[in-house]
């Protein structure tokens, strides 16, 4: 996501920050390059690569590939894929209009610009399908899902209120609308599975989870009441069973989707507590709507409880060293890492922090990281097309299919041709999208 604006006149050192599709990396754009860096040990932040040559408004990367598809401030209407690794431009493409948000998946790259969408092969960066005269979506939201079998993307579906398009990007067509909110969308995320789907408005206090299979609604939690807030992340855990969310407060809420439960008024009321929930029930039907509704929202199962508020942040859930972990990242670029504890919940434990803009990559608290057929009217017109065989971007491709970074990094290895001329195999490829 974009921590600001990006402008050539920004102030701030970090312009774009984002987390893998896995969460097992992060992605840090800065005017003055970007790096990529890996969590492998809690006490060590380990840089993968750096680059000091473009000025980066969005960096995303494929998954623990050598792939990275980038957007630079000077050239914004400009989207380039590389192989960071061998320090190679594989292809780009330039759009009539300035390109708010990139995804990437395993089989689709989609390129959000301010009232379309471009579905990319992610196989050969080819334009399969355009969604055009979307509502005017001038932050880019949308998330693209990361499952093999529900490959699906969602976008605003109005600017006015909170619809949401399910639009399925495997096999190219609309799925289906859900209505989310009163308010307009200010953020979603798609769970590791792609069958649910977070969804948090602009007013901030409700956060929503659907079943995209079927549009209906399996959980509602609310934030807070007393004030509206704005929702900068959403994040789901890998067994999908937590959902984070982050705002412009100094909190970062975690939810456990598994803990609503329905309170049936024919069981016998075992304490106070039983009474009062059996009467909850029996008179929610007569209550309104919305007052019924906050009878049933879950609370937050566990918070974390930040140094600062009002930046902007992202957050995710990981495993590092085999225990859960939140994550957050600041617009001041420090990363924050903290424990939660999957059964009791409560206040997060902060346990360490990284200084992301650091030369040295050291943490705030000492410590140092390691060094280390015929062309669509749609699809662009290319100069030079991918070429068959070789093992640059089809190695990447087969390694994040087979979701492996050891596979992906021994194809990567691999000799190209007898030549070993990379730049002949895979020539670049300049093309041009219109709209």
């Amino acid at each position: 996501m974009n921590l600001f604006e990006p402008t050539e006149d920004s102030s701030g050192e970090v312009l774009f920050v984002n987390f893998n599709q896995d969460c097992t990396s992060l992605a840090v754009g800065t005017k003055k390059g970007y790096k990529l860096y890996s969590f492998n040990h809690l006490d060590e932040l380990e840089v993968i690569h750096t680059n000091e040559t473009e000025d980066i408004r969005i960096i995303e990367r494929l998954f623990s590939s050598s792939l990275v598809a980038l957007v630079t401030i000077s050239s914004p209407r400009k989207l380039k894929v590389c192989h960071f690794k061998k320090g190679t431009e594989i292809c780009n493409y330039s759009y009539s209009n300035t390109i708010l948000a990139v995804k990437l998946n395993r089989q689709r790259l989609v390129v959000c610009l301010v009232e379309s969408l471009y579905i990319h092969n992610i196989r050969d960066m080819k334009v399969l399908h355009t969604i055009r005269d979307t509502p005017p979506n001038p932050a880019g939201l949308c998330v693209l899902s990361i499952s093999n079998e529900h490959n699906f993307l969602a976008y605003p579906g109005s600017s006015s209120i909170g619809e949401v398009q399910i639009f399925d990007a495997l096999n190219l067509q609309a799925k289906s609308m859900i209505p989310a909110h009163d308010n307009p969308l200010a953020a979603m995320a798609f769970d590791p599975t792609g069958t649910k789907l977070a969804t948090a408005s602009e007013k901030g206090t409700v956060i929503r989870v659907f079943n995209v299979l079927d549009g209906t609604k399996l959980y509602e939690f609310r934030r807070g009441v007393k004030r509206c807030v704005r929702i900068y992340s959403l994040s789901f855990s890998e067994d999908s069973r937590f959902l984070s969310a982050s705002s412009n407060t100094e909190t970062v809420h975690i939810f456990r989707l598994d803990e609503l439960k329905d309170i049936k008024p024919s069981e016998e009321p075992q304490s106070w507590l039983g009474y009062f929930g059996k009467a909850i029930v029996q008179s929610a039907s007569y209550l309104p709507t919305q007052v019924a509704d906050m009878l049933y929202q879950g609370r937050s199962f566990a918070t974390v409880h930040l140094p600062f508020s009002g930046l902007r942040n992202i957050c995710a859930l990981a495993t590092i060293d085999k225990i859960p972990r939140v994550l957050v990242v600041s617009g001041e670029g420090i990363l924050y890492i903290l424990d939660v504890e999957p059964i009791e919940g409560g206040d997060c434990t902060l346990v360490k922090t990284h200084n992301l803009l650091d030369s040295d990559d050291e943490s705030l608290d000492g410590s140092r990281s390691k060094d280390s057929p015929e062309t669509p009217v749609d699809s662009p017109s290319a100069r030079r097309p991918f070429q068959p065989g070789g093992t640059s971007y089809a190695a990447i491709v087969r390694g994040a299919e087979a979701g492996t970074a050891q596979e992906s990094e021994q194809e990567c290895k691999a000799p190209i041709t007898a030549r070993n001329d990379y730049e002949n195999d895979f020539p670049p490829m300049v093309s041009k999208v219109d709209q």
